[in-house]
């Protein structure tokens, strides 16, 4: 393998293969216990997320080569998609660790950890659909997303109720109750989707990014977008901006929450939610939390 040979030049590199949802996980943290430097995650971003829980919370730092179809953050931090491309760059971060390995945040949902974002209704919705036809995903990435989007909107998904109730950092509205209005910029109580936000893009189409949450970093609190509508033309027309920089402008229809370090998500009847990018099912309560620190990254050289 061209990555093992090239991490390899100058390093110990012990190479690990998973072949169930949850592995990565189990054997970062085994890596982390035994006090391994350095552990990479080679493949896409459910993948990265697992080993990301793994090891955070430990000194032992994480690393990234791009591997899966879309590698939202492996591109967000600079590298390519060319593995072996992205693994020269690894190599050069290696050669000056006290330079190249620092602390980043993460968000954390449900006691999960996340890497880039989690979406909520909708947006899980289209990922559940992607899901069901995975062996496509490789091969078909884009357009298969596309289709999905398109089918979810018109007969998988109720576009009539909003899904949820939002409440951020301890804004009075959640479980039921109104909001004074001090607290009304930070409540939404008829969201349709939700995207919540550690790092932007959100994603990419082709090489262009899908621009949502500048104010999302790997060192700020966590952005949530939230569509409270679910018209063709207020999603398609905001999504467009997004492309074209500089993210989406808050309105009527488009909530944009900044810096938010504690959020809660709530419905009496049950929504879909996924994390970076892995469908996890339905639920009545997310409870998200802003992580400093929580992970040493190796940043590209």
């Amino acid at each position: 393998m061209i990555v093992h040979r090239t991490l390899s030049r100058r390093h110990e590199v012990q190479v690990v293969e998973t072949n169930r949802r949850g592995h990565a996980t189990r054997f970062a943290q085994d890596a982390a216990h035994r006090g391994v430097d350095l552990v990479v995650s080679f493949g896409g971003d459910g993948t990265l997320n697992e080993v990301a829980t793994g090891v955070a919370g430990t000194d032992t730092a994480l690393g990234v080569l791009p591997g899966g179809s879309t590698n939202v953050f492996a591109r967000t931090i600079g590298l390519p998609n060319d593995p072996a491309a992205a693994a020269e760059l690894l190599l050069a971060g290696l050669d000056d660790p006290d330079s190249n390995i620092r602390p980043i945040g993460l968000g954390r949902v449900n006691g999960r950890f996340f890497c880039f974002h989690t979406g909520v209704g909708f947006d899980a919705a289209v990922v559940r659909t992607v899901e069901q036809r995975a062996h496509l995903k490789r091969w078909a990435g884009h357009p298969l997303f596309i289709w999905a989007a398109l089918r979810t909107w018109l007969s998988l998904y109720d576009r009539r109720q909003p899904h949820f109730r939002l409440s951020a950092d301890g804004a009075i509205g959640g479980h039921g109750t109104d909001p004074t209005p001090a607290d009304r910029s930070r409540f939404v109580p008829d969201g349709f989707f939700t995207v919540v936000l550690n790092t932007n893009p959100y994603t990419f189409l082709g090489n262009r990014p899908l621009d949502l949450g500048p104010a999302a970093g790997l060192d700020r609190p966590l952005v949530a977008v939230t569509f409270r509508t679910m018209s063709a033309r207020t999603i398609l027309g905001t999504l467009a901006g997004a492309l074209r920089g500089g993210g989406v402008k808050p309105g009527p229809q488009v909530s944009v929450i900044d810096e938010i370090h504690e959020l809660v998500i709530e419905n009496d009847v049950s929504f879909p939610y996924q994390v970076d990018g892995d469908y996890l099912g339905e639920t009545t309560l997310l409870d998200f939390r802003h992580v400093p620190e929580a992970v040493r990254l190796l940043f590209p050289g």
